[in-house]
């Protein structure tokens, strides 16, 4: 596959970007390269060869739920600079 102009100017305008005549050599030379190496691991017979999803074998490791205290309403209210008896009190974000 060839990499051109076109090409360029396509995916910089895909992704927003803007480069100068130099800067779209040197990604038109550095998407050329990707290419090649795509296309060399083409050529590589993976005939029985498992799709790899995992680096290691480990699924899922996970600890069991603990129910465990937390802290009452009067303790988590006591250093908060406002509040009333139940809530945090906090300033006015979106006026109406």
């Amino acid at each position: 596959m060839q990499v051109t102009d076109a090409t360029i100017e396509n995916l910089a305008h895909l992704a927003r970007l803007r480069f100068d005549e130099k800067e779209k050599e040197s990604v038109k030379k550095d998407l050329q390269n990707m290419i090649a190496f795509v296309e060399q691991l083409n050529e590589i017979d993976t005939t029985g060869v498992e799709p790899l999803l995992h680096m290691n074998d480990t699924v899922n490791v996970l600890r069991d739920d603990v129910v465990k205290g937390s802290v009452s309403r009067a303790e988590a209210l006591r250093n908060a600079p406002l509040k009333d008896e139940e809530f945090f009190k906090v300033p006015t974000v979106i006026k109406k």
